[in-house]
């Protein structure tokens, strides 16, 4: 059996296929969003979330609208449409009171329709929940589904140390007080001429300088601070470092706030396995060094960090009693 899971999130419009009997991802598609030069992303407000909630045709939903049936089809092409039994749908970014963005209404009307036309199951679930799911798969520890466990959830809009059970209950156990991982380092890269997310571009530049780097990292206990970091890689540039270095200490600086924050956590919930998930941390700087110093971290691919809906075709099986019963 087949489950379809969508998320329509602020960077990408993604569709992923699940088969339950097989435990694997049988398809993965995704388009990331159009975003003008030299922005940083793609502004929303409440007065968008008014608008779309009543005209799914216009501004951030319309984009969305046109890419899903060019993504429909390209699942078809690759599965059988016809023989999913549920879907999942990312609603929100977080289960957190207040959590919303209307880009995710998009998915909602979508596999709404799609679960309305075929008598099927339609579970709802959160952006972040994807992300956690997706990398504990990755992790190829399917147990990592029945425990506890620590789970950093990094990306543009994220720098959270959670403490997940079974992706159904997730405490934050600690976070940026301002500036986040992402959101530096697009900054960075932006200002270096890079295209908006321009983590993969900051990560290809990083490890490119041989040079050996000491990052400066603010982290109390469980709780970091990264507004610092835009302002220390814009005067590593107006002191003439080269952009290599600038993303390589950008880069480390994020890796070294991590094994503060892990370090901390651990202290208080000796004993969890720790798994790293969203964007930020599909860079392979990140991974080496965090690695080299806590080797017992789990990273995972690429393609299950960025935004995606692999976890979330994921967690529809398992909400609907088709995998790991």
């Amino acid at each position: 059996m087949l489950t379809l899971g969508i998320d329509t999130s602020n960077y990408a419009t993604s569709l992923a296929v699940f088969d339950t009997d097989a435990g694997e991802v049988v398809c993965d598609c995704k388009k990331f969003l159009p975003v003008k030069e030299g922005q940083l992303g793609l502004r929303q407000s409440d007065a968008l979330f008014h608008h779309t909630a009543a005209l799914p045709a216009m501004l951030a939903l319309f984009s969305h609208v046109k890419r899903l049936p060019e993504l429909v089809d390209a699942l078809c092409a690759s599965v059988n449409i016809g023989n999913v039994t549920a879907i999942g749908v990312s609603t929100r970014p977080r289960a957190v009171e207040g959590s919303y963005m209307p880009c995710f209404l998009a998915g909602v009307s979508a596999a709404t329709a799609f679960s309305l036309s075929r008598a099927l199951p339609l579970i709802e679930l959160t952006h972040q929940q994807g992300h956690i799911a997706a990398a504990l798969y990755a992790a190829g520890d399917f147990t990592l589904f029945e425990r506890e466990s620590l789970v950093f959830h990094v990306s543009g809009g994220t720098t959270d140390l959670l403490l997940c059970d079974e992706v159904k209950h997730i405490e934050t156990l600690g976070t940026s007080s301002d500036l986040y991982a992402g959101q530096a380092v697009d900054r960075v890269g932006v200002k270096l001429g890079f295209a908006f997310p321009a983590g993969a571009e900051v990560s290809r530049l990083a490890a490119a300088c041989p040079e050996e780097i000491r990052p400066k990292s603010s982290v109390r206990g469980m709780q970091c601070s990264l507004s610092g970091l835009e302002n220390q890689c814009n005067a590593l540039l107006a002191a003439g470092k080269s952009p290599e270095y600038v993303c390589k200490y950008c880069l480390l600086c994020v890796a070294d706030t991590v094994i503060k924050m892990t370090k901390a956590a651990q202290k208080e919930y000796p004993g969890l396995p720790v798994v790293c998930a969203g964007g930020v941390m599909s860079s392979d700087v990140i991974r080496q060094w965090v690695q080299k110093r806590l080797p017992q971290v789990y990273f995972v691919p690429g393609q299950y960090s960025s935004d995606n809906a692999i976890g979330v075709s994921i967690l529809a099986a398992r909400e609907a009693g088709l995998w790991l019963k």
